[in-house]
Parts: C-alpha cells; structure tokens; sequence
C-alpha cells in the first residue's frame, strides 16, 4: 500500500504563502497548491503568485470556473500536475492534449454530488482523479468516505489511474483511505496546525510509510 501525503497550500496572503510552502519544504517533497478565481470558488493564490521550491513536485487545483483561459500561464509554471473540475466550463479534451504534449500530467477533480460517469467520456486523457470531500476554499472539512465509491467505480474502467482525497484527511482516517484505493492524500488543516512535523509523522505512521 503505497500512498504520498501531499500537504495543501492554500492561502489569499502572498506571506502565508511563503511561510506554508517554506515550512513543507522542510519534510514534504510533493505540495498540492490550490488556486481560486473568486468565481468558481473565493479568490484564492492567483497563478502569476504561484511558485515551490526546487526539487520539489508540485500539483496545481486550479478551481476556477474557466481553467482553459488560462492555459499559457499553466504551461509556463510546468507543474507536474494540473487538476480541474469537472464542474467547470470549456473544452476539457483539447486542455488535455495541449498539457500532455508539454509534459504535464492532467487530473480532474469532483465535487460531492458530482457522479463518477461524469468523468467516464474523457477517462482516456485523465491521468489522476481527485476525490473531493470538502468545502471549497475552506480547510477543515469532514472526510465523507462513502465517496470512495468513485474510486472502485473508475479503478474498474482504468487500474492505472492516481487517485487524490481532498477534503477531512487526517491520522484517524488516513487508513481507511488508502485501502479505498487513495493513491495521494491531500492534507490542509491537519497539517498546518501547533506542530505540523508532529502532525507529518503521525498521518505517516498511519499508512504504514517508513520515513
């Protein structure tokens, strides 16, 4: 059961930015940023405030409503992964083909009430899929695991697929995740909390992942 816990970057303050990925960079080498338009979700960090460290992995959440606007400036960032919605507008298959021809893996995420079928006509282009379980720009969510449900759904289609859990992770349910089939756990709040490489050690610990 091999399973990469991601800590969560998200923040509307350039320096909370700073201090959150400084202070990951210090235990973490794959970071999951999220990015706001004020419309899909509340104004969030803007694509031209995003950056990580060298040597680290990043993947971007891109939650906005019109993701495929802004397809040069994701380009030019060159994350690992770019995760979209599947809630939002535009051509999804062309932002894919243009993402994959410049390297970079393309996920897609769901909102709760959003059905795992949703997803099925594109499943092709899809590299990871992100369970989502939380409140849209706001840490502190509960994990609804009965969500994992997509998991089995879409594993039976393409065994290839990574999958991602946003929304409630923490050492007490991290387990459970990860025999859902959850690939990579993104954790928020739990992590930036009094003591975040206690809090690290702990979820790690939980999944059986020798540091």
């Amino acid at each position: 059961m091999a399973v990469t816990i991601c800590p969560t970057i998200m923040t509307d303050d350039p320096d909370v930015y700073r201090t959150q990925i400084e202070e990951t960079a210090r235990y973490a080498t794959r970071v999951h940023i999220d990015l706001g338009d004020g419309i899909f979700t509340r104004q969030l960090t803007a694509i031209e405030d995003v950056w990580w460290p060298a040597g680290m992995r990043a993947d971007l959440h891109v939650m906005f409503q019109e993701p495929f606007r802004h397809i040069a400036a994701l380009k030019a960032l060159a994350p690992q992964l770019v995760i979209i919605h599947a809630e939002a507008d535009g051509d999804f298959l062309s932002f894919a083909r243009e993402m994959h021809r410049h390297g970079i893996e393309v996920g897609v995420a769901l909102l709760q009430k959003t059905p795992a079928e949703a997803i099925i006509p594109g499943l092709e282009v899809i590299d990871h899929v992100l369970i989502f379980s939380g409140a849209l720009g706001q840490h502190g969510s509960m994990a609804d695991l009965a969500l994992l449900d997509k998991v089995t759904k879409l594993k039976r289609l393409k065994p290839q697929l990574e999958f991602g859990w946003d929304g409630g992770a923490t050492d007490e349910n991290a387990r459970m995740l990860a025999e859902g089939g959850i690939d990579v756990i993104n954790c928020g709040g739990y992590l930036h909390g009094d003591d975040p490489l206690a809090a690290w050690h702990a979820i790690q610990a939980a999944v059986g992942n020798n540091e």
